[in-house]
């Protein structure tokens, strides 16, 4: 189990060494929003960060921004959006038990915030990237960065892109950060870097009123008079963590988090009586395209079950094969399909007839024949009544040779970071596990347990740490003035 963390009684600190309005820990996306949200509501504002900068995970990014409702880039971009059609997928695509509340107002809300990027100098090019979902390469602002195309929500929900993604060739998260920062800067937040929070101090009513840190070696302790803000990240980094909370993650090869991506924040809310969800999920992105031609294949996995439509998005991909079937998965082709992946994968078996390739692969045996021969049946309709692929992408898999691409947790990429997090509510308020709010504590980012866990798409991290820092902020703010 990992270390337990402290809660520092406030009758034992001597001396605050600093004093502001609200404290935010963590300048990543959700800190900067916050912090910049807090400002402008006219609260002092201290920004501690770890690191010697401010950026985090959220700088090393692709940078796409999850919005809807109708933003001024959709429609510049010619595409229909409303509130309520981003509500639907989100509702359909965000598990068994989805967050109503926190959805419907970032659904709502989505068109502001989209604004709010725009007031703060983040630039987005108004053309859309055509070619496949997540993160383009080029500096297009508009990308699908989900499953809002694919069987069952392009039947529940009208499609519309979504990603929104400031205009910068590749990946595009320093870019962002770099205007979020400059923005935090001229709201006149003191930003203390190199300095790292290890500790809540709470007051005898149970409020939280400041934080433990340390610099160079030195200690200190920070005082907040309207609330602290825990943005300090997720735990993927964290190797007890992950094994205690999601060790399916741990067979990720890649693991998408800055160094301070050790659950500190979660854990200090822990320590205070918060509630920690959804700990068990991760953002998983198996990636077998592009080129799109591959989705004409099928992935089946260790018993040759196919078990999704191959046109679904990489991150739906990447949660039902590691969840579900533990990370043994292989992308059936055929000649015409065949095609190598841009990203690298390794040929786990061919042959010239599929009972080659299943006794290659070590699965049972006649189990991908019968498979095969099924999806082939209905792919000559142009029907797949077992997963919904679009006809588009359907193709009998008849021509030899015949190949099946690694796509297993040890022989592919799969690259994950947590989902799971603080419970919080609409303002970013730490809850209990009552639904009490822990006094003067807020979390945002990927500290607060996700909207999407599952479901996710690209996007969504950075849509709503910035949304719920925001909201989180200007609670804190207004705590201020209540309280003083």
């Amino acid at each position: 189990m990992p270390a337990k963390v402290e809660v520092v009684d406030a009758r034992s600190v001597t001396h605050f060494d600093a004093v502001a309005d609200v404290l935010v820990v963590g300048l990543g996306c959700a800190g900067a929003a916050a912090a910049i949200e807090a400002a402008s509501c006219g609260a002092q504002v201290l920004a501690i960060e770890r690191a010697s900068g401010g950026g985090g995970t959220s700088a090393l990014s692709g940078g796409v921004i999850y919005l809807g409702g109708g933003t001024r880039l959709q429609k510049a971009c010619g595409f229909e959006d409303s509130p309520e059609e981003m509500y639907k997928y989100l509702m359909a695509a965000c598990g068994p038990r989805p967050d109503e509340t926190r959805i419907r107002i970032y659904c709502e809300q989505s068109v502001e915030h989209f604004e709010w990027f725009v007031a703060q100098g983040v630039p987005f090019k108004p053309v859309f990237y055509p070619h496949y979902s997540g993160e383009p390469p080029t500096d297009d602002g508009l990308v699908f960065s989900g499953n809002e195309e694919a069987y069952p929500f392009s039947s529940l929900a009208k499609p519309a892109p979504r990603g929104h993604v400031p205009q910068i060739p590749g990946q595009a998260g320093g870019l962002l950060m770099k205007k979020l920062l400059a923005s935090v800067e001229r709201h006149g937040v003191e930003v203390r870097t190199d300095t790292r929070a290890d500790a809540l101090v709470v007051g005898g009513d149970g409020r939280v009123i400041g934080v433990r840190v340390r610099s160079f070696g030195e200690r200190a302790f920070l005082r907040a008079r309207g609330g602290v803000i825990l943005t300090t990240g997720g735990f993927i980094n964290n190797q007890e963590m992950v094994a205690t909370f999601a060790p399916l993650l741990a067979q990720c090869k890649f693991r998408v988090g800055a160094e301070g991506d050790d659950g500190s924040g979660i854990r200090m809310g822990m320590a205070v009586g918060a509630a920690a969800i959804n700990m068990h999920m991760g953002s998983v992105s198996l990636p077998i395209i592009p080129p799109k031609k591959l989705q004409k294949g099928i992935l089946v996995d260790r018993h040759g079950q196919r078990f999704i439509n191959e046109d679904a998005y990489y991150g739906r991909l990447g949660e039902y094969a590691l969840y579900r079937h533990d990370g043994h998965a292989y992308l059936f082709l055929d000649n015409e399909t065949f095609e190598r992946p841009a990203v690298e994968r390794e040929i786990a078996a061919v042959g010239e007839t599929v009972e080659e390739v299943e006794r290659e692969l070590g699965l049972p045996p006649g189990s991908l024949q019968r498979t095969v021969a099924l999806y082939n049946e209905h792919a000559a309709r142009g029907q797949d009544p077992q997963f919904g692929k679009a006809p588009e992408w359907l193709v009998p898999l008849v021509h030899p040779p015949f190949a099946a691409l690694d796509c297993t947790t040890s022989g592919s990429l799969y690259a994950a970071f947590t989902l799971g997090g603080l419970r919080t509510g609409p303002n970013g308020e730490v809850l209990t596990a009552d639904g009490e709010a822990v006094p003067g504590l807020f979390a945002a980012g990927r500290t607060a347990a996700s909207l999407a866990a599952p479901g996710y798409a690209s996007g969504i991290s950075i849509g709503d740490g910035t949304f719920f820092g925001r909201r989180a902020g200007r609670a804190a703010a207004l705590a201020t003035r209540a309280l003083t």
